[in-house]
């Protein structure tokens, strides 16, 4: 009886995970491209020609294009000299650099954009001092392909602070000192031993920059102007009018392709292996000064302007968001004008956003928690060729850019299905919440998957002997055991959600404004002369206050993830 009971209740659980896969995973891929290729009940290429014959769709493919290769370039470059200035040369202040550097970490996407904005947007705050240096200067200098270049660089070396400075740390420093006993030059050491050691995590950031440099949004949306159209923004921009959503879908499934291309390109070169492998028993990496008096001073100058670029939005936003509206308008701090009305408005008057928004993170989070619990267990304890399909099903959002699984999700659920039992979740909770769940997923799956694989098998064996059943040695065994784990990466996943700006903007309903989208908006009302930028900065100061809060409860006693 027992073991029918365990069949049944195994068979569930199969076929909900597979109902879920299949539902959530596929089927809005399918809808997206029976969206462009199949209309009126027959097969057709009409949104391709459309697309063909429409200049702002081939332009935004060319800007995206170009956009994705200079910005890996840019923010390869930018992300090692930070880990180099941090980690490997003696600088002068590093400690306070490395601050500096990693206040990305805080806050990211449209929040961090909106404080490029404040500064250098049309009537920010460094924009005015220098028209009144160069009175000639347009008030819209900051807009175009290098605004959007110069934000996008300065916002996506976070992962490089992390991964790169742990792979810095694997470096053996006995090679270096035979490097340079056998005569090697500093640049030499540099070039042929320290940056082939980083090769592969370098390798592996690049590609993500890429992606978010072809699936961008935020940027090219606040600071992109006319000038500059990427294919998000265009996508976002044509989803809206019934005549184009074809060309929409068409847009979003040329991204989804080239991210899936470059992944497989990515996993290929990875699979070859040609890196340099570190010892087993190594040194510890010891700082190298810099001995030419004029690179030294180039290199501080260097690292203190990186500096001021990282700190001012983070210094000018905490200030402004103690003004009031005056003062932030005319972009002239003043410390008369400090105030806390700012803080009580945004607490009581205008707090909806947020919990808007950390009502969404909250159930995602908790959702993609549970949910890869139970599929980890599946993994690692049932192991065959359906638990692996399981496995790389889950896997389908990671080889996605979020417009594509936002856009499948809202073409496929905003009407009736019969496999959702004819329920309609456009404008939902639901389909929010599923949204945010889905986007999580690879990165849960990886880590939680992790902690499974950290498990001592005779703890649970142990207890089976003992009598227990599988459902409660799991719980008693297992999941204490995991648990921390689990709650640093449910508070990683809410930090990440809060603000999340990409999945809400297309599926948000306008009677409950996500937190991102809200930004989004008082960000465009702010910089065209409205009274609304302390809201952002109210914002922008909690989401850091909430995001150093989560870093330091997951990384701050834990040295090895890189984030001390």
């Amino acid at each position: 009886m027992s073991l029918t009971k365990k069949n049944i209740t195994q068979a569930t659980i199969f076929t909900g995970l597979v109902w879920f896969i299949v539902v959530f995973l596929i089927a809005p891929n399918i809808t997206t491209v029976t969206d462009v290729f199949w209309q009126d009940g027959e097969f057709t290429m009409r949104a391709i020609e459309r697309m063909r014959n429409a200049p702002r769709a081939m332009q935004a493919l060319r800007n995206s294009f170009i956009i994705a290769p200079v910005l890996s370039v840019t923010v390869g470059f930018v992300g090692v000299t930070l880990v180099l200035i941090t980690d490997y040369f003696k600088v002068f202040g590093a400690k306070i650099l490395r601050l500096g550097y990693m206040t990305t970490l805080l806050y990211s996407g449209i929040v961090l954009v909106s404080g490029y904005v404040f500064l250098y947007g049309n009537n920010g705050f460094v924009t005015n001092i220098l028209v009144q240096i160069f009175p000639n200067l347009e008030q819209d200098w900051f807009s175009g392909f290098w605004a959007v270049l110069f934000v996008m660089t300065f916002a996506a070396t976070g992962n490089h602070m992390i991964f790169i400075r742990n792979a810095l740390r694997s470096v053996d420093y006995q090679t270096i000192e035979v490097a340079r006993n056998l005569g090697a030059s500093s640049f030499t050491i540099l070039w042929r031993v320290v940056l082939p050691v980083l090769l592969p995590s370098l390798t592996a950031v690049t590609v993500f920059t890429f992606l978010g440099g072809l699936s961008a949004i935020a940027a090219p949306l606040l600071v992109g102007g006319p000038d500059f159209r990427a294919i998000t923004p265009l996508i976002l921009q044509l989803s809206r009018l019934q005549g184009s959503r074809d060309i929409a879908a068409l847009l979003a499934l040329i991204l989804g392709v080239s991210s899936i291309l470059l992944i497989a390109v990515f996993s290929l070169l990875e699979k070859r292996g040609h890196y340099l492998s570190v010892s087993k028993v190594k040194t510890d990496l010891v700082k190298q000064k810099i001995r030419n008096p004029v690179v030294n001073v180039f290199v501080h100058i260097y690292a203190y302007v990186l500096f001021l670029i990282y700190i001012s939005p983070v210094v000018m936003i905490v200030l402004f968001s103690f003004t009031d509206s005056r003062t932030i308008a005319r972009r002239e701090f003043n410390f008369s004008a400090l105030t806390l009305d700012n803080y009580i408005a945004a607490l009581t008057q205008n707090f909806s956003p947020f919990m808007t928004s950390a009502i969404y993170s909250f159930l995602a989070a908790t959702g993609v928690a549970v949910l890869m619990l139970l599929v980890c267990r599946i993994i690692t304890k049932h192991k065959g060729k359906a638990s692996t399909a399981i496995e790389y099903a889950f896997m389908i959002p990671w080889l996605l850019p979020t417009v594509l699984i936002a856009w499948g999700l809202v073409a496929t659920f905003n009407r009736p299905q019969w496999f959702m039992f004819n329920q309609p979740l456009a404008n939902t909770t639901t389909i929010m919440v599923l949204g945010y769940l889905i986007i999580c997923i690879p990165f849960t799956l990886r880590m939680t998957r992790a902690s499974f694989f950290s498990i001592d098998d005779t703890l649970e064996d142990a207890a089976k002997n003992l009598g227990a059943k599988p459902m409660y040695a799991f719980l008693r065994i297992i999941i204490p055991v995991i648990l921390p784990s689990v709650l640093a990466i449910f508070a990683l996943n809410f930090n990440r959600l809060l603000a999340e700006f990409d999945m809400s903007v297309f599926m948000y309903n306008p009677l409950s404004v996500p937190l991102g989208v809200e930004i989004e908006n008082l960000t465009m009302a702010g910089d065209s002369g409205g009274d609304s930028a302390e809201l952002v900065f109210v914002y922008t100061v909690i989401i850091m206050a909430i995001s150093a809060l989560v870093l330091y409860l997951v990384y701050g006693r834990n040295s090895k993830i890189g984030i001390d």
